[in-house]
């Protein structure tokens, strides 16, 4: 299984340099796990920076893998996770879910870099 972050989809959309790097996970959605806090992030930047109806047309691309949605279960490993890594609550939650589901996170956010079960794409 894999999740790619709000950082990859964002670079995936946008055809940043980075974007090859998160095709292989988007090419499979059947292993492809969406946290809904990356729905909602990659939907805010989107909507900010370009319009309603791309930012859409993101969240319907999204919705092609299994979207989890935040349970109390997920929530509270997601606290003790940000207590233990010293995670912001996206980062938490993103982390709890792979955990969940034994997926490898694509990222190009620092925040990971160092966790096992990463990969890590430095952003150009």
């Amino acid at each position: 299984m894999n999740i790619v972050d709000s950082s990859g989809w964002l670079a995936y959309f946008a055809d940043e340099p980075n974007a090859k790097h998160f095709l292989p996970p988007l090419s499979d959605p059947d292993s492809l796990v969406v946290p809904v806090i990356i729905i909602y992030e990659v939907f805010k930047v989107i909507l900010r920076e370009t319009s309603e109806n791309e930012a859409l047309q993101a969240v319907v691309a999204m919705q092609k893998g299994k979207v989890v949605d935040l349970s109390t279960p997920l929530a509270i490993a997601a606290s003790r996770l940000s207590l233990e890594h010293q995670l912001p609550m996206a980062d938490s939650i993103i982390l709890a879910t792979a955990q969940e589901y034994k997926a490898v996170i694509w990222t190009q956010d620092s925040d990971f870099k160092k966790m096992s079960r990463v990969k890590y794409f430095p952003k150009k």
